[in-house]
C-alpha cells in the first residue's frame, strides 16, 4: 500500500492566556509543509481539541523550527512539540498537559472531559503504534504479520464500539439490545478519549486504509463536529508527512 506525502516542519503554538489565570500559557505544534499552517501532530490536536471543548479561547503561531526563536530553545532544550508552559513550569508529556487541563479547568465555569467508562480510554490504545510499526517497517518477511497486527486492532476497536454501553441496555427487557448507536467512545459527546484517538485515527484513514462499518461511523461522526475539523490539519499535511515516514519494502 502507496503511502503519499513530503518532508514535515516542526513549529509552535503560542495561546492566549486562560481565562482563570494571569500567567502565560504555551502549547507547542509543529508547522506544515509551508512552514506556516498546522502540521500533522495527532498529539498537538488531542490538546487543541481539549481547549476547544472546554471553551477556553486560545490563538495559534506556528513557527518553522529550521528557524527556531531563541526563546523557544530558551523554554525547552531538545523538546519536540507539543509542550506547555505555566507559571515558569514546562510541560513536555502529553498526558501530564491533559491531566493539568482536566484538574485546572473545572466545573461549573469549564466542562469536565474524562471518560464514564474506564474501557473508553483503553479502547484502540495500541491502534497508532501497530500503525507506526507497519508503515515504518521496510522488510517483506515482517510486512504481513505487521499488517494483520494492526487489523487485528482495529477490529478490537469496532468491537467496542459495536458494544453497547451499560447505559444502552435496558434491564428490564429480555431482548438483545444489538449494537451501539452512540457516535463517539463513551457515548453522544466526546471525552479525552476521543481528543487522544479521533486524532491518530484519522491519520490511518487518510494515509493508509477504509474502515470497517462502525469505524467508519465513529471517524464520520467527527466531521460535524468543529472541536476537530477546526484544529485538524490539512490531508496534504498528512500525506506529505508520511512520504518520509514510510518505508519501500525490500
Amino acid at each position: 500500500m502507496e503511502v503519499n506525502g513530503y518532508r514535515q516542519l516542526f513549529g509552535y503554538l503560542r495561546s492566549s492566556k486562560y481565562l482563570l489565570y494571569p500567567a502565560e500559557e504555551r502549547n507547542c505544534e509543529k508547522a506544515g509543509s509551508d512552514g506556516e499552517s498546522i502540521g500533522n501532530c495527532p498529539f498537538s490536536q488531542r490538546l487543541f481539541m481539549i481547549l476547544w471543548l472546554k471553551g477556553v479561547i486560545f490563538n495559534v503561531t506556528t513557527v518553522d523550527l529550521k528557524r527556531k526563536p531563541a526563546d523557544l530553545q530558551d523554554l525547552a532544550p531538545g523538546t519536540n512539540p507539543p509542550f506547555m508552559t505555566f507559571n515558569g513550569e514546562v510541560l513536555v508529556d502529553v498526558n501530564k498537559i491533559e491531566e493539568f487541563l482536566e484538574e485546572r479547568l473545572v466545573p461549573p465555569r469549564y466542562p469536565k472531559l474524562a471518560a464514564k467508562h474506564p474501557e473508553s480510554n483503553t479502547a484502540g490504545i495500541d491502534v497508532f503504534a501497530k500503525f507506526s510499526a507497519y508503515i515504518k517497517n521496510p522488510l517483506k518477511e515482517a510486512n504481513e504479520g505487521l499488517e494483520k497486527a494492526l487489523l487485528k486492532s482495529l477490529k478490537r476497536l469496532d468491537e467496542y464500539l459495536q458494544m453497547p454501553l451499560p447505559e444502552e441496555i435496558d434491564a428490564n427487557s429480555v431482548e438483545d439490545p444489538g449494537a451501539s448507536t452512540r457516535s463517539f467512545l463513551d457515548g453522544p459527546d466526546l471525552t479525552l478519549a476521543d481528543c487522544n484517538l479521533l486524532p491518530k485515527l484519522h491519520i490511518i484513514k487518510v494515509s493508509f486504509l477504509s474502515f470497517t462499518f462502525h469505524l467508519s461511523f465513529f471517524v464520520f461522526s467527527m466531521l460535524f463536529r468543529e472541536e476537530f475539523m477546526n484544529t485538524c490539519p490539512a490531508e496534504r499535511e498528512i500525506e506529505f508527512a508520511y512520504l518520509d515516514v514510510a518505508k519501500k519494502i525490500k
